[in-house]
């Protein structure tokens, strides 16, 4: 991880749903959007949160978007997210409504809406873990608004480790694939309303 160096101040994003201050108190790991590298913000930086949605934080610092994990959302003053709560007993297809809910946890840093209704997750399905009883295991397809999307790597982490706080799950698997490709008639008629895509 590199001590990331600020380069001169642009406009702010014209996206914002927020313009909360925020300081850091802290040295935090973060992501620099949109090319997906790993920097580390000093402690003492200011700038303001864009998106909070998720868990997980968008700021805009010195001209510059960095996305913010939700374990290190007290170095901007923010509480992490509540664990995940599972019925004891519950099946797979409880676990499955756990999931799905989980995805629509995980966001593009650059886009307002959650990876479900924009229609990047092909497919998740449960199953008993092979090998140790009461376990289980996810198997996720998604897919990329663009193949070559600097934060693909970001988005794929974010949704095995959201899958995977929940309670019985052992391991989610994540693949990436690129066929059929995205377009935007994948997205929920709510998405495509919200972004004027109609």
């Amino acid at each position: 991880m590199v001590r990331f160096k600020f380069p001169p101040p642009a406009a702010p994003p014209m996206y914002s749903r927020s313009s909360e201050p925020v300081r850091f108190e802290r040295d935090c790991p973060a992501v620099l959007v949109p090319q997906g590298d790993a920097v580390n913000l000093p402690a003492g930086s200011v700038g303001y949160i864009t998106q909070a949605l998720g868990g997980s934080y968008t700021v805009f610092v010195e001209g510059n978007l960095f996305r913010i994990a939700g374990q290190d959302a007290d170095a901007i003053g923010k509480e992490p997210a509540d664990p995940i709560e599972l019925q004891e007993g519950a099946d797979d297809e409880a676990v499955e409504q756990l999931v799905w809910k989980q995805l629509r946890t995980c966001f593009d840093p650059e886009i307002p809406i959650n990876v479900v209704d924009l229609g990047l997750v092909y497919q998740a399905t449960v199953a008993p873990h092979p090998e140790r009883p009461g376990e289980r295991l996810v198997a996720i397809s998604m897919t990329l608004t663009a193949p070559g999307c600097g934060m693909g790597d970001v988005l794929v982490s974010d949704v095995r480790d959201k899958v995977e706080l929940i309670p019985t799950v052992a391991e989610a698997d994540v693949e990436l694939v690129f066929d059929p490709p995205w377009g935007r008639h994948m997205m929920s008629e709510a998405a495509r309303l919200e972004t004027g895509m109609l």
